[in-house]
């Protein structure tokens, strides 16, 4: 349709230079969107163009960066699309004119679709895809699939767009003529400081012979495993992109046929090689070395040779090594620019590490029985509006029927993005400028996962109208991998409020064969995840032990394991639950928690089945899990699979097998990669083809395991950040020492990058998903860590809690609550910085202001003070400022507080003592005379002091001699954690300071507030409010110890060194 719409626009006779014409308007206008008061993400043009552009034309302007499809030989675009050059990245459509059509667009440069737009700190990035690879077709030559290889971020400012689209133009055989013509997959490139992300140079004998999306064997009878490459890491050096699933040795880049055994050591010797030795950095980090000589002859400096003659302390030594490998950017500029560039190159590294897939015809994220369900539903419903004489004609269906179409989509006439499932499509965010733009035709979904075509031959007896001894048997592995949740390993665990698990992947295996001249087309559906229950597990050690999450009650846990089923049946049908952890050691907390859980839940449609893998193959006894297949045997039967033949359907599947262990990774990939075998085998017996082979490996052996073997790795490079352990059961069929070693190997691997660089990688993800704003990567640099969106979620609804809780506890009958806000805020009152700090909570009531202390744990009010309106002499808010070393924590719009000061006339302070003796006296103590030593002897009884005596004596409320009182807050960071709705989109909480971008914002709300509560009793005066700094920086430095800023140095070491 796209080319038959380009092809009807295009000027009739050529000419030397185009003559005007008239351009039809554009069929998304902003006239469309006054008519219909929809916003234009709501509006479909009256032709509506459903597939995203294959080929994008970018050509750079004073104004910003323009955008149209790019079709060869077309001279005239039916529109354009303009991104404006700043932050704000303003994107619009215009409808083609003369000046436009005649910009020098042989300057410009081709891309294949559109990531999105990033948005960091300082500046706004335009994410391409500048390459990518061919996997194959889904059984029609125009139903291709292919994988996203390099990713250009280009920065939303004129001079660096132009840098980073000369230096994309330049990879096309250094001709500016080729940045027209659409560049080859084989196209080869480096990450530079623009974010290009391309794959590594090729053998060149090698690029000669064309690809193939089939399967590759090798010449060696035995497939040996070997190690992969890792992937992940510190530095922010380019590394090349893992090699396309269409080969057979996607997970085993290495070139020979050996283990490598000092992968160990090579692999954490690079990363934390600091601790040894020093390595020079400037504070422009850049990939692109002008001189790579340079670094060579650079000899390093031992922290021994430092140390050796005495003459400096270690302490000096170790502030020595971090002003020399870490040193802080001297200005804002530098301080931003060195953030924004690692967090666009790991935004890049996650599209383009490989496992990120595209179709621009048709939607990948469906299976093909939930795309004829939903055209059966569609059917269904036309019908029924046709029997009431209320159809639309123009939306109007074929009559439901025998026949199907086999790649037939639900909606075809909706463009792409509206047609996916959203579950699925990891761009989302990235994407929402153009949707709500309306630019539907630019809006390209990607899925993580995998995905890859393989065929094989089945020996057969040939039947009439049937030729030769064999079938040919196409056989196809999707996974799609869910972006709820999304994360890795140790960061992401369990379940959230949502009943979303971390690691959902649906796979599906289809097949095709041929039989007696009608095609038969099958499909099956495996889904995984993690235990559906709240808990996690540290990554701290090898073999680290998960836990249930204390602060969970078990009705919560209940809760969320219902709701997720819950979610499931609907989509899959009864699951039924194959749980592969340990039921004894370590895995036993969790696991026999999942099947009590289980039980207790009484759900009909949800059967559970315990296989203890590593006890089931204790020995390396792999082949034990067929065991496993024959206790599952009737419900396989029950189950059954999706078939169509001859464009009928036969069959669908009607359950589904929910496989888990503690990762969802190795032992998952093995079972289910039997399933997968069991239901192919069946599937085969019912077109007359069955399985000869005995203890002689088939072509279908080989195939079958290395595809799988390949999603296995594919899963857990996503998840966590290595190749699958037991990847050489799946691969050969066979388990063998040298898997051993090589499963020690990875699990190194992973507990290095669990420890450190899975971390930051985090962050990145929650970001470019739209879950966290910018404030998570200030978290991250001060704790190396960032916060679970789903503790967020929680912390959020625990606070709304405390609020509640404290108006039913503290405001007397008839006295009207205001507002209610958390503070965090020095545990004594009269103190701006204080030893310890907590949330306090404020109420704001007609007639006074309650500051009170709050048990979160056991959700009561421990002590609260209550401050008549009219009491309060004023208000001074400005920067609080408690730590000086990192910029996010020094940033007055991000750190701000305020103080409230009173008069201490009806002042009244309680406590909870569980005794009706709980009023506080602040008043001066009398004093008491001089007590003599005490001398040695008998002495009486003493008790010891209880926590509860001390808070009534000395913690509870400041015993002062003036007559006024203060206490000074400081706003909690303004980061809320978002939540999607049903549609998929997001949706920020709805609460009073909702509306602040800052803290410093959510101050004046605050303030503001109180002012004019205490306006209303007539005792806020002309000078009630002023501003001032609580904490100045100043102050905080000198607070600052020596030992924290050396800590927070090594932190910076260890991310940015």
């Amino acid at each position: 349709m796209k080319r038959f719409l380009s092809k009807s626009l295009k000027p009739i006779a050529p000419a030397a230079k185009p003559t005007p014409v008239q351009v039809p308007p554009s069929p998304v206008t902003n006239t469309n969107v006054h008519t219909t008061g929809l916003q234009p993400k709501y509006v479909l043009p009256p032709m509506p163009h459903p597939c995203p552009h294959e080929h994008i034309a970018l050509l750079i302007t004073p104004q910003g960066l323009l955008l149209r499809p790019h079709i060869i030989g077309q001279v005239h675009a039916e529109s354009y699309v303009r991104i404006e050059w700043g932050k704000e990245g303003k994107v619009s459509e215009l409808p083609s004119d003369e000046e436009i059509d005649s910009a020098p667009w042989s300057e410009g440069v081709v891309v294949y679709g559109i990531v999105g737009i990033l948005t960091v700190f300082t500046a706004s990035y335009l994410l391409v895809v500048s390459s990518r690879s061919d996997v194959g077709h889904l059984f029609e030559m125009t139903h291709t699939v292919f994988s996203v290889k390099g990713v250009t971020a280009i920065p939303l400012m004129e001079d660096r767009a132009r840098t980073a689209l000369n230096a994309l133009a330049s990879r096309h055989n250094n001709d500016p003529q080729m940045s027209l013509i659409p560049p080859e997959p084989s196209l080869e490139g480096s990450l530079d400081s623009t974010g290009v992300a391309e794959e590594p140079p090729s053998d060149p004998s090698s690029s000669a012979e064309p690809r193939s999306p089939h399967v590759k064997f090798a010449n060696e009878d035995e497939v040996k495993m070997m190690t992969p490459l890792l992937t992940s890491g510190f530095d922010t050096k380019p590394e090349g992109s893992p090699p396309s699933p269409a080969s057979s040795a996607a997970s085993t880049p290495s070139s020979e046929y050996s283990l490598n055994t000092d992968t160990v050591v090579k692999t954490l010797t690079a990363r934390l090689s600091f601790w040894g030795r020093l390595s020079k950095r400037t504070a422009n980090v850049s990939d692109d070395s002008e001189d790579p000589e340079t670094d060579q002859t650079e000899d390093p400096i031992s922290l021994e040779t430092m140390m050796k003659d005495g003459q400096e302390e270690p302490g000096q030594v170790i502030e020595s090594i971090l002003a020399s490998t870490a040193p802080d950017p001297a200005t804002t500029a530098q301080k931003h620019s060195e953030l924004e560039e690692k967090i666009v190159r790991e935004c890049v590294r996650e599209f383009t590490r490989g496992g990120m897939y595209f179709a621009y015809n048709f939607d990948i994220t469906r299976s093909l029985q939930h795309k004829h369900e939903l055209i059966a539903k569609a059917k269904m419903r036309n019908a029924l509006l046709a029997d009431l004489n209320v159809a639309d004609e123009s939306t109007s269906l074929s009559p439901v029927g025998d026949k199907v179409d086999v790649l037939a989509e639900p909606s075809p006439t909706l463009p792409l993005w509206r047609r996916v499932d959203r579950q699925y499509w990891w761009n989302e965010w990235l994407s929402k400028p153009l949707v709500d733009a309306g630019l539907h035709s630019y809006v390209l979904p990607i899925m993580q996962g995998f995905y890859q075509i393989a065929s094989f031959s089945v020996p057969r007896e040939p039947v009439e109208a049937e030729e030769g001894d064999s079938a040919l048997v196409d056989y196809i592995v999707v996974s799609r991998r869910s972006r709820d949740r999304a994360g890795l390993r140790y960061q992401r665990r369990g379940i959230d409020d949502d009943a979303h698990v971390a690691n959902f992947v649906e796979t599906e295996t289809t097949m095709r064969v041929e039989r007696e001249g009608f095609s038969n087309i099958f499909g099956h559906v495996q889904i995984r995840g993690s235990i559906p229950l709240y808990w996690n597990q540290q990554g701290y050690g090898l073999k680290p032990a998960p836990q249930l999450s204390p602060d969970r009650t078990h009705a919560q846990n209940l809760d969320a394991l219902r709701r997720h089923f819950e979610h499931i049946v609907p989509n899959y049908g009864p699951p039924t639950i194959v749980n592969l952890a340990e039921q004894h050691g370590r895995e036993a907390n969790v696991t026999n928690a999942y099947r009590d859980y289980v039980k207790e839940s009484d759900s009909k449609d949800v059967q559970y089945q315990a296989y203890d893998f590593h006890s089931e193959t204790k020995g390396m006894k792999y082949e034990n899990i067929a065991k496993l297949i024959g206790v599952l045997e009737r419900t396989f039967e029950n189950q059954g699979y999706f078939w169509v033949s001859n464009n009928s359907i036969m069959s669908q599947q009607k359950g589904v097998f929910r496989v888990n262990c503690i990762d969802g990774l190795d032992r998952t990939n093995v079972v289910e990669g039997t399933f997968a075998r069991h239901v192919l085998n069946r599937q085969l017996g019912a077109v007359a083809l069955l399985d000869p082979s005995e203890d002689k490996r088939t072509e279908m052996d080989v195939v079958f395991n290395d595809v799988w073997a390949n999603n296995g790795d594919a899963i857990s490079r996503a998840y966590a950040g290595t190749s699958a352990l037991k990847g050489d059961f799946t691969r050969t069929g066979k388990r063998d020492l040298t898997g051993m070693l090589n499963d020690g190997v990875n699990s190194l691997a992973r507990m290095y990058t669990s420890t450190f660089a899975d971390w930051f990688s985090q962050a990145v993800i929650d970001y470019m998903l739209g879950i966290r704003t910018a404030s998570v990567f200030s978290e991250f640099l001060l704790k190396l860590q960032s916060t679970d969106p789903r503790d967020l979620i929680r912390i959020s609804k625990i606070r709304q809690d405390a609020i509640a809780t404290c108006v039913s506890r503290v405001l007397s009958d008839g006295e009207s609550l205001l507002s209610g806000w958390t503070l965090f805020s020095p545990l004594e009152l009269n103190t701006k910085v204080g030893d310890k700090f907590e949330e306090k909570v404020l109420l704001l009531s007609v007639r006074a202001l309650y500051v009170i202390s709050y048990d979160y744990t056991l959700e009561k009010v421990k002590m609260y003070t209550r401050v008549p309106l009219g009491d309060i002499a004023g208000i001074t808010k400005g920067p609080y400022i408690l730590s000086p070393l990192e910029e996010g924590s020094r940033d007055p719009l991000q750190n701000a507080g305020f103080v409230i000061r009173w008069r201490n006339v009806g002042l009244d302070t309680r406590v909870t003592s569980y005794s009706i003796r709980n009023i506080v006296d602040v008043s001066s103590p009398a004093t008491s005379p001089k007590v003599p030593p005490a001398t040695k002897g008998p002495s009486a009884p003493s008790r010891r002091s209880t926590a509860l005596s001390r808070i009534l004596t000395n913690a509870a409320a400041p015993v002062t001699e003036s007559d006024t009182t203060f206490a000074a807050f400081k706003a909690l960071p303004i980061d809320p954690a978002r939540t999607r709705r049903e549609s998929g989109s997001f949706i920020e909480p709805a609460d009073e300071l909702a509306g602040a971008t800052n803290c410093k914002d959510a101050v004046d709300i605050i303030v503001d507030a109180i002012r004019r509560a205490c306006q209303d009793i007539g005792a806020a005066g002309d000078e009630f409010v002023t501003e001032s700094e609580i904490v100045s920086l100043t102050e905080a430095q000198r607070m600052t110890s020596v030992y924290a800023k050396m800590e927070y140095g090594v932190k910076r070491l260890l991310w940015l060194g």
